[in-house]
């Protein structure tokens, strides 16, 4: 084994083949890593896939409950006008019947009282 120093750096060297055998079992060790690290990659693209399309699912799910929460509420007002024209048409056309009635029963006693009163005199 040679020592070459430079600078402040000890640099070793060896010519022995034991040196040399680990580091191909790191280098193999590395490639199994390598081809594992790939697996686990293919596996989360796939599941990163599968969780877009659930969640554009979802999201397309969410998008229909929304509009068709605004169609119903939009619906709902729109009765609630026509409803409520209806309501205020029909106690516009009460009041004024029963003020109606009121006047012609009003009219039917005093016309009654007052031809009474003529016929008696």
């Amino acid at each position: 084994m040679q020592r070459i120093y430079k600078s402040h750096l000890c640099i070793e060297s060896s010519t022995n083949s034991q040196t040399k055998m680990p580091s191909v079992v790191n280098a193999i060790s590395n490639f199994a890593a390598s081809i594992v690290g790939i697996f686990v990659s293919l596996f989360n693209s796939v599941f990163a896939v599968f969780h877009a399309i659930f969640a554009l699912g979802a999201d397309i799910v969410n998008s229909v409950l929304t509009v068709v929460k605004h169609m119903v509420s939009m619906v709902l007002e729109l009765f609630q006008g026509v409803l409520g024209f209806i309501a205020a048409n029909f106690i516009a056309i009460a009041v004024i019947g029963g003020a109606y009635y009121l006047y012609t029963v009003y009219q039917s006693k005093n016309r009654g009282t007052i031809g009474k009163g003529r016929a008696r005199a």
